[in-house]
């Protein structure tokens, strides 16, 4: 798959790691919006005429390199494992998302583990913060900022599931961590030590979340193949284990899901997420 990949460090500020298309602002079937069923009154062609599809911009303001590492990851090189970042985290959402919406029951697993495990890093990052204020505001007849980039990056995002704004989410919240942990070491109120192990402790779990999502394996799998026992569920359940028996059944999804669909593409339950576009690759693309 052609992605529009950063070709150097200057062009990858401006890397948009993927298409987001949010569903259109009405359920209404197209065919119900006509101007048989509309006011008379109306203007025959307009009303016939539907609104385009939803599109957000959205902007994250990096201020530390720190955080900016998080963003755009590092390739593997000279026997130097790859971490992953929230560009390569943001594609690898896009096919789970879409798989978990035709029934892959093993996306939503995985679905599940990556929520639990960016709520996890979000609430490691609070509590470092709330430990870095209280340093900052006990000093009493000093005023103190909380040290910010003359020159931030502003990384543009679009996302084809919530997950990929979630990770970007946490790494905001990491950037604001280190701006205040500079001001605390640069002002006297915290060791160097101590500000570079709550750095290293406050990232961790963020690269875990993002690297939950490649032990996932696309399979094509519904939650019929996989009750049927069937050999490429048996491969499946080999690469990627079991899966909790309230997962295969459905009565257990992470509260940020879409809604599944049947193979014909009618919705099969409702979640709280609209159903995005189908990501499912083609034959000849599982194939390649």
């Amino acid at each position: 798959m052609a992605t529009n990949r950063p070709t150097n460090k200057q062009d990858a500020v401006q890397y948009t790691p993927d298409v987001a298309t949010l569903p259109p602002a009405t359920s209404v079937p197209a065919a119900a919006v006509t101007a048989t069923s509309a006011d008379p009154i109306a203007d025959y062609i307009i009303a016939n005429v539907r609104p385009g599809v939803l599109r957000s911009d959205t902007t994250m303001l990096v201020q530390t390199y720190q955080a900016q590492r998080l963003v755009y990851g590092r390739r593997a090189k000279d026997g130097v494992p790859a971490i992953i970042g929230l560009v390569r985290f943001g594609m690898l959402l896009k096919r789970m998302w879409g798989s978990a919406a035709s029934d892959d029951p093993y996306a939503d697993w995985f679905l599940i583990q990556i929520l639990d495990a960016i709520e996890s890093a979000r609430s490691t990052i609070l509590q470092f913060q709330q430990e870095t204020t209280a340093l900052l505001s006990a000093r009493t007849g000093v005023e103190i900022s909380i040290a910010h980039s003359q020159q931030p990056v502003r990384i543009p995002l679009s996302f084809a599931s919530p997950f990929g704004y979630m990770g970007a989410y946490l790494i905001a919240d990491f950037d604001e961590l280190v701006r205040a942990l500079v001001t605390t070491r640069h002002v006297g109120l915290m060791s160097r030590d101590r500000s570079e192990q709550i750095i290293n402790t406050g990232a961790r779990p963020i690269r875990h979340a993002f690297t939950l999502a490649t032990r996932w394996k696309y399979t094509g799998l519904t939650r019929e193949d996989v009750k049927q026992d069937t050999q490429p569920a048996r491969a499946a359940t080999t690469a990627m284990g079991l899966l909790p028996a309230d997962v295969l059944a459905g009565t257990r999804r992470a509260s940020v899901s879409p809604t599944i669909r049947d193979r014909a593409g009618t919705n099969m339950n409702i979640s709280w997420s609209a159903v995005l576009p189908d990501h499912r690759p083609s034959a000849d693309a599982v194939a390649r």
